[in-house]
Parts: C-alpha cells; sequence; structure tokens
C-alpha cells in the first residue's frame, strides 16, 4: 500500500506587531482562519475521486452559508458593539464553521475537533475584537455547520490535523492517507 504524506492547510505567519494587550494578533488569527478551513475543504475534494461529489457538496454548502448569513446581515442590519452596521450574524464564524464542519463530515472527529477548536477562536476573536456579541458568533457557527450537515456526506480515509505554534506563527497541517 503507497502512503502519501500531504501537507494542506495554511501555514500562515502572524508576524503583525502585538498593540496594547495583543488585539491585533487575535484579530489577524481570526481573520486569517475564516478562510483557511473554505480553502482546506476545497483541497480536499481535489484529493479523492469520489463518487459522493464533494465539489458539488461543498458549493452547495458554501453558498448556502454566505447566501443565509449574508441576506440576514441585510435584513436584521444589527449594529455592532463598535457602532458599526451588519452585526448579525457574524460572517467570519459562519465562513470558519462552514469549513471546520465539512472537513468534520467528510474525515471524522479526529479532524473535526481541532477544526472546530480554531472555528470556536475565530468567533470569540470576532467578541475581542468587538465586532459582535456572542449571539452574532453563535447564529454565525449554527448556520455555518448546519449548511455542512444538509449537504456533506461522510467520506472516511485515514486523515489526521496537527498544528503547532512557535513564535508568532502557526502551522496547520492535514496528513491524509492516500490508496
Amino acid at each position: 500500500m503507497r502512503i502519501f504524506f500531504i501537507n494542506l492547510l495554511i501555514v500562515f505567519s502572524l508576524s503583525a506587531t502585538a498593540q496594547d494587550d495583543g488585539n491585533d494578533i487575535i484579530r489577524n488569527t481570526g481573520d486569517v482562519l475564516q478562510y483557511a478551513f473554505p480553502i482546506v475543504s476545497i483541497g480536499s475534494t481535489f484529493l479523492y475521486n469520489d463518487p459522493s461529489k464533494p465539489k458539488m457538496q461543498l458549493l452547495k454548502t458554501g453558498l448556502v452559508a454566505a447566501g443565509l448569513t449574508q441576506s440576514l446581515k441585510l435584513i436584521i442590519n444589527k449594529k455592532r458593539p463598535n457602532g458599526g452596521d451588519h452585526a448579525f450574524p457574524s460572517g467570519h464564524t459562519s465562513s470558519a464553521f462552514m469549513g471546520a464542519a465539512f472537513l468534520e463530515r467528510r474525515f471524522g472527529w479526529k479532524v473535526g475537533v481541532p477544526a472546530y477548536i480554531l472555528a470556536g477562536f475565530t468567533g470569540w476573536s470576532r467578541v475581542h475584537a468587538n465586532k459582535h456579541d456572542y449571539w452574532d458568533v453563535l447564529a454565525g457557527a449554527i448556520i455555518g455547520t448546519g449548511s455542512a450537515y444538509l449537504f456533506t456526506k461522510p467520506y472516511m480515509k485515514n486523515v489526521d490535523l496537527n498544528m503547532s505554534l512557535e513564535g508568532n506563527a502557526l502551522s496547520l497541517g492535514l496528513k491524509i492517507q492516500l490508496n
């Protein structure tokens, strides 16, 4: 049996200098993670010759999550804690949880647990940055997760998600055994 170890995910450096109590690093990490899981989800759809059509599953998941999130933002137009508009629901959180839930549905809880933890950090970073309250974040998490559960079929392979933190750099890796 051939084994290929593929390191996907994103290696990103958070070299931004922390100001005051580190708000910039937290906010920047949340900003990056909102895109990291959807990007990894896209990459994972190209790895297998899977008859369940994961690309279409991801497309439907993403369209529903983004469409519902943006529609609710316009319809409700809740004020942000910092005074801005369109707080409800959190788009960053919706995007991060959509990607995390897609990965969990496709590859199981071994990948899902760390993905959900990082998606949760994304939501918390939005509250910490004074862009949202916890209701906005909870709604984004429900929309992102719910959309993935509507359209994504499980597809198990031998996978492992790992993380490492060195200074201000967070490395994420996805190791997948291909047959």
